[in-house]
């Protein structure tokens, strides 16, 4: 498929109407239930958001990261609630495993009918005992007969308590305490042995966060994806395609908040004259464009540069690097989009108050600063 210009104009005019119109109104209604119906996966999909960047004998639409990135920045900008778009994309961090080095025969059990909007995929990486430090988990999967036994257990799953499908990662060699004994595991969830419970955050309310045990569960061999032993690599570069998909989101919510803080300076007055009459609060309105600017450019650049197939070393110490710019492009639009609206910036309901409560999991989610500066650091030849 060629994809033009053109196209992804038609496409961020869909994804503009859909935000608007179909989640915008309801993103605090979802908030307070800590919550959204399922319905809206299937609403998604109808408009194709849910299979972006799938090929098509699977359900999906190719596109570009170019695209794709443009697409998160505006749900991003038009929702302001991170927590809804985190549960209803998880798929785009629990899919790409499967559909990079899963069998034809798991990626056409599990990824159609997830994209179209009839099953929910997550992906477990993290454990009570460790965040970013991938090649020391604990969580076992051993091999009897034609099944893996898993036991273990996983916290922070964005999507855990509601997934049908979750793309685990796991101990397959015992002998092997480092990345060399890890492997990737598609897991049914309604398998036997599972028990999910809800975790209550800071921030990202309308997400469905949560901690998963598993207590001797069977699942067939034939859902490993890829080698046995080899998915250290897999959830290495799968990270790569979610630190750049963040850093589109990171965009799109500093602009929700300039969109908010710009507005209300117009019509806000104070000491007879708008807020936007007064010289510091157009200089913090211009600062959060600099850093807006700044973030746009250097994603562009990272997306042309994938879409072109160039994803050495380089790129992706950038990557690491663009997500944390990008996310403290947001901390800092977030808080001056709060200190702008004053005492309404500390208002439930306000966007800037909702991601001014969210940032922290950007800044930490997918790695860390301190783990992106290090991995940068590697990557670019000084570590």
């Amino acid at each position: 498929m060629n994809w033009t210009p053109q196209d992804t104009t038609a496409l961020l005019d869909t994804v503009e109407r859909f935000a608007r119109e179909a989640l915008a109104p309801h993103v605090n209604e979802w908030d307070a239930q800590a919550g959204f119906p399922r319905a809206v996966y299937h609403q998604a999909a109808a408009i194709g958001l849910l299979g972006l960047g799938y090929p098509e004998h699977l359900g999906g639409t190719p596109a570009p990261w170019r695209a794709r990135n443009a697409v998160s920045q505006m749900l991003a900008r038009r929702t302001a609630s991170g927590g809804l778009l985190a549960s209803l994309f998880s798929h785009n961090i629990g899919l790409p495993p499967i559909l990079k080095h899963g069998t034809p025969e798991v990626q056409a059990e599990v990824i159609p009918p997830v994209l179209r909007g009839e099953r929910i995929a997550a992906l477990g990486i993290t454990e009570p005992g460790g965040g970013s430090d991938v090649a020391h988990l604990r969580t076992t999967a051993r091999r009897d007969g034609g099944d893996y036994v898993i036991d273990g257990e996983k916290t922070f799953i964005t999507s855990g308590v509601r997934c049908d499908w979750i793309t685990l990662a796991v101990r397959t060699d015992p002998q092997n305490k480092s990345a060399g004994g890890i492997s990737l595991i598609a897991v049914p969830c309604d398998a036997k042995g599972i028990e999910r419970s809800a975790l209550h955050k800071m921030g990202w309310h309308a997400s469905d966060t949560g901690h998963l045990r598993f207590d001797n569960v069977r699942v067939p061999a034939r859902y490993l994806i890829g080698e046995e032993h080899k998915g250290f690599r897999m959830i290495m570069g799968n990270f790569n395609g979610e630190r750049l998909a963040m850093s589109a989101l990171a965009l799109g919510f500093a602009e929700a908040c300039l969109d908010e803080a710009q507005a209300w300076a117009q019509q806000r007055k104070t000491f007879g004259a708008a807020l936007i009459e007064h010289q510091t609060i157009r200089h913090k309105l211009m600062d959060m464009r600099m850093r807006m600017a700044s973030t746009q450019h250097w994603l562009d650049a990272l997306g042309e540069r994938i879409d072109a197939g160039d994803e050495g070393a380089d790129w992706v110490g950038n990557v690491c690097l663009l997500k944390n710019h990008s996310t403290q492009t947001m901390q800092f639009c977030a808080d001056a989009a709060v200190q702008i609206l004053g005492g309404m910036g500390y208002m439930r309901g306000t966007a800037s108050e909702r991601i001014y409560r969210e940032v922290k999991v950007m800044m930490i989610g997918g790695g860390s600063e301190e783990i992106m500066k290090e991995l940068a650091a590697r990557q670019l030849g000084l570590g």
